[in-house]
């Protein structure tokens, strides 16, 4: 039986930042804990960004993942939006990478397959399959449920990978 693997799922946004944490063993997966870091709004950008590191360095320093995933960004209509969303994107990938854990991305749409079946499905969708996939899971926002499915992708992903891996050394 494969050893256990604790990922941590993020899905970054500059208001709230979704985490969940999820441990894969084999096919079996374990839900462990998830949330949101948030940042005040009234505060400057650079400061708003420092709320993410830090918040997110807590979740690591607390739920010690031994991987990472984050979802990547969709393309916005507004450049201001997106541009923003791009640097929170950034403290979502260079705190665990600072942290010296390995950094999986994933695009939104590979994300949603993976766990709904369906690339373009809507947020109700991926909160019902987490639920199934993950009875234990108690999501208080869309944030924590989109996180929690992009560390169940990188569960499927990276175990498809390891499968490969095993299959060419054997042969």
């Amino acid at each position: 039986m494969a050893s256990p693997i604790r990922i941590l799922g993020l899905d970054p946004g500059l208001r709230k930042t979704g985490w969940g944490v999820v441990v894969s063993e084999g096919s079996k997966l374990s839900f462990i804990a998830c949330g949101c870091v948030e940042s005040d709004g009234t505060l400057s950008l650079g400061e708003r960004l420092r709320q993410l590191h830090e918040g997110i360095g807590r979740v690591i320093a607390t739920w010690t993942p031994d991987e990472v995933a984050v979802e990547e960004t969709f393309v916005n209509r507004d450049p201001q939006s997106a541009l923003k969303l791009g640097q929170a994107r950034g403290i979502a990938l260079v705190v665990p990478a600072l942290a010296g854990l390995a950094v999986a991305e994933y695009a939104a749409n590979l994300v949603k397959k993976t766990v709904v079946g369906v690339g373009h499905a809507d947020k109700k969708q991926v909160q019902m399959m987490i639920r199934v996939l993950l009875p234990k899971a108690e999501t208080k926002s869309a944030d924590a449920a989109d996180a929690l499915a992009v560390a169940i992708c990188h569960a499927q992903h990276r175990g498809m990978r390891t499968l490969v891996a095993q299959m060419r050394a054997s042969a």
